[in-house]
């Protein structure tokens, strides 16, 4: 009976510069995004463009992580239909939620 001996060899690959520089692009439009969404933050009045620019931005940073760190983009569309589509019903949902919720402080008793 032989004893066989586990060697392992560490297997150093070349760095994929393309790769690399998707990254940081990725993290450079975020970081862009979110600079946008702070400066609005302090500078514009409160209000109904004020929140809908917020989720606006929100949306497309939530997009645009959904594409690239979770590799949405090279996914077929159906499957990233099946993500967005089930996330605008609800959001329409929450909104007329707010609406009927806000409306019934109005009625008449």
């Amino acid at each position: 009976m032989e004893i066989q001996e586990n060697k392992s060899t560490l297997v150093v690959e070349k760095r994929d510069e393309q790769k690399i520089k998707k990254i940081w692009k990725t993290a450079f439009i975020l970081l862009a995004i979110t600079v946008v969404e702070f400066i609005m933050a302090f500078t514009m009045d409160r209000g109904i463009i004020l929140y809908f620019l917020f989720i606006a931005l929100t949306i497309w940073k939530a997009k645009y992580i959904m594409m690239e760190f979770m590799h949405l983009g090279d996914e077929v569309k159906p499957l990233f239909y099946s993500i967005i589509v089930p996330l605008i019903f609800l959001l329409w949902l929450v909104i007329a939620l707010v609406k009927e919720g806000s409306d019934i402080f109005l009625m008449r008793w």
